[in-house]
């Protein structure tokens, strides 16, 4: 007997639990997405027109990527009914690249995998938030069809930025714009036409030595005194029409190269930065925040720039999803170095700053440093005042109702759709099974053990002689084993 015979008989055209990663999960995208939510979604979603930081510790397989991606839904849907009170949505989870060039710019023992992370600081995840959020809106502004509808910039609102605003668009576009399939210049040069920024005024040191240089050179020639051009005031004179320029050019050399030093999320070239910053006029540069030092002043400054020009193009608040810590190479799902890397993000100032919430969904392996932090740690980051959920858990009633949603989605042809009580025998009651699914905490521990059961219970029966309800012979055996791995995969990799 085959697995599809079984659901075929209640009219379920696919497994409903054959999928595991909210990402590919078919039957979630399409059936679930917008109806099946945690008991904790207010407190964690929020209110998009007042926003707020939740913080969320789960372990795999509780949901918290099927959370991000309902939370990056619904905003989208408010972004569409609410055209002049948008979020911008920026979806902090592949840190890959970041930390590949983090480590590249460390020296010596510092590269090592265990040690890295410990110089990771707050302005580096500021860095790599607005590197997202600037590739993100440059490339709106520049092909508004090639984001999504509820994010695009409208040309109307386009018109709209002064000049000191599109300034601080390209300011924050020299710094950050990361399009991997433009060239840094090349890029810029696109944003500037796109807004329609005007540089002469910078041809101006240029325009002075060129016009020493020819008016020294029409003078000699004037006078046919050729050999006036050994004599010393001439090269005083052409080192005088040219020394703003150079001195101009030196001091953006300069500010580049602290700036390539200083930004350590990606590779700047040096000489491709000056080049960008000479478009700017001396005055619209001086005094403008740039992450050349070590501290997170200039970032702040940076960052409310960047709120200042959404606020135009509509877009109230930002909301940054921070989700799959986990995941990159670097960490390898080590609990200590998680920890090292986000730690330096709870900071009350920068999870408070205005108009912004951050939705962090965290591993709970690391919950537990928590208890070991003192008093200085919870003085800075007052998480008591960000929406902290320290464990992200399922009652069995919970994984109940999402199995019969679930169920019911994939019925698409039964008369009346199945539950999941109708798969199994009428000596399995309604109790029995919400006190089974209780104890397999998360949703992916409920999807490969209903997967599991219907592998078992198929096996046992021909296609000749099919039994189409699911027996306690099968269901006890299945749990027994099931829970058994589990505990172990637990003892061996940890909960996070």
């Amino acid at each position: 007997m085959k697995v599809h015979q079984l659901l075929d008989h209640y009219g379920i055209t696919e497994n409903p639990f054959a999928q595991e990663d909210a990402q590919s999960d078919h039957v979630f995208l399409k059936h679930c997405l917008e109806r099946t939510h945690h008991s904790a979604w207010d407190k964690i979603y929020g209110n998009p027109l007042a926003p707020s930081t939740s913080v969320v510790f789960g372990e795999q397989g509780s949901g918290k990527t099927a959370l991000r991606i309902q939370m990056v839904e619904q905003l989208r849907r408010h972004n569409l009914e609410h055209p002049t009170q948008r979020a911008f949505i920026i979806e902090y989870d592949d840190f890959n690249s970041f930390l590949d060039s983090f480590r590249e710019r460390l020296s010596g023992r510092q590269r090592k995998q265990d040690k890295a992370l410990k110089n990771w600081k707050l302005w580096d995840h500021m860095d790599a938030i607005l590197t997202l959020a600037t590739t993100k809106l440059a490339d709106s502004i520049r092909d508004p069809e090639s984001v999504d509808e509820s994010q695009a910039v409208r040309p109307a609102d386009l018109a709209e930025l002064s000049r000191l605003q599109q300034r601080d668009v390209l300011l924050l576009a020299a710094f950050y714009d990361h399009n991997r399939d433009l060239a840094h210049r090349s890029g810029w040069h696109a944003l500037r036409r796109k807004l329609g920024f005007r540089t002469w005024k910078t041809w101006r040191e240029l325009l002075i030595g060129i016009v020493v240089t020819l008016v020294t050179v029409g003078l000699i020639l004037w006078l046919s005194e050729w050999q006036t051009l050994l004599h010393g005031w001439v090269a005083a004179v052409l080192v005088a029409g040219w020394a703003p320029w150079l001195y101009r050019h030196v001091r953006l050399m300069w500010r580049g190269w602290k700036i390539r030093r200083q930004l350590r999320v990606f590779d700047h070239q040096m000489n491709t930065l000056r080049k960008i910053l000479t478009n700017f006029d001396s005055a619209e540069l001086s005094g403008q925040p740039m992450p050349s030092m070590s501290r997170s002043d200039d970032r702040y400054g940076l960052l409310m720039k960047l709120q200042n020009v959404l606020q135009t193009l509509g877009f109230t608040s930002i909301v940054v999803m921070v989700d799959r810590l986990d995941e990159p190479h670097l960490i390898n799902g080590s609990a200590e170095r998680i920890r090292d890397f986000l730690w330096p993000m709870f900071d009350n100032k920068f999870l408070k700053h205005p108009a912004m919430a951050f939705k962090m969904l965290l591993p709970a392996a690391v919950s537990h440093y928590l208890d070991r932090q003192e008093k200085e740690f919870y003085d800075r980051s007052r998480l008591d005042k960000q929406n902290l959920i320290p464990a992200l858990e399922w009652s069995g009633e919970a994984l109940y109702d999402i199995a019969n949603d679930r169920i019911r989605a994939c019925a698409e042809l039964a008369d009346t759709p199945p539950s999941v009580q109708d798969l199994f025998d009428d000596s399995v009651g309604r109790e029995e099974l919400i006190s089974i699914f209780s104890r397999l905490r998360a949703p992916r521990h409920l999807f490969k053990f209903m997967h599991r059961l219907f592998v078992d219970h198929c096996s046992k029966f021909t296609e000749d002689q099919p039994t189409w309800k699911i027996g306690p012979t099968t269901l006890q055996p299945t749990l027994a084993l099931f829970l058994k791995d589990l505990s172990a995969y637990d003892q061996g990799r940890g909960t996070g």
